[in-house]
């Protein structure tokens, strides 16, 4: 792809970024993401992505790939991990998108995108089918399945990725009307596992 071309996707990407997170995945108009990046032709994001949807599995893409390699790294302990330990996998690595703009962003959009982990409908989605945060998951699954059956573990783990997509969008709004907020990050994502490990053991 030429140098410009990438350049304007990446402009489009991060504006579209800014307008899902601050105007709603539903609400955000093409237009302004346009305008945001500093092209003139409103068809833009159609050229470059196909559509609004394809802008937004972009945005999904991109923030999923850079987690995946720090996912990667925890598939050889993975089998031998207890129900905190993955807890803390699943966790740390999405929680880290709190340290940036782009990654505050991306965590207020994926709290709107309902069936963003595909674990609702009982498989993973295309979006992180065969992924380390796939098998993170699945493994997770298996830990509490035991005591509660294989449906109830399910549903509780769909409920642990939409609690946890959640808190994490909360904080992200919140560093961004007051940068450092009462409590520090390292705090909060200590209390986000401890509880999330054990609603999942309850």
């Amino acid at each position: 792809m030429a140098r410009d071309a990438t350049e304007t996707r990446n402009k489009l990407i991060r504006a579209g970024e800014q307008r899902f997170a601050r105007n709603g995945v539903d609400g955000a108009t093409l237009r302004d993401i346009v305008r945001a990046a500093g092209q003139a032709n409103d068809a833009a994001v159609g050229y470059h992505f196909g559509s609004r949807d394809g802008l937004i599995r972009a945005i999904v893409e991109r923030h999923m790939e850079a987690m995946e390699s720090e996912r990667s790294q925890t598939l050889g302990s993975l089998g031998d991990a207890d129900l905190v330990e993955v807890v803390e996998m699943v966790v740390l690595p999405i929680a880290e998108l709190l340290s940036s703009p782009e990654g505050r962003d991306f965590l207020r959009i994926a709290a709107q995108l309902a069936e963003f982990s595909g674990v609702r409908a009982a498989q993973p989605s295309t979006d992180i089918e065969d992924t380390a945060l796939a098998a993170q998951l699945g493994r997770l699954e298996d830990l509490i399945a035991e005591d509660i059956g294989r449906q109830r573990a399910r549903e509780r783990v769909a409920s642990l990725v939409t609690f946890l997509t959640a808190s994490l969008a909360e904080r992200a709004r919140a560093i961004e009307r007051s940068p450092g907020p009462g409590t520090d990050r390292r705090h909060y994502v200590e209390e986000l596992v401890a509880m999330l490990a054990a609603a999942m053991a309850a």
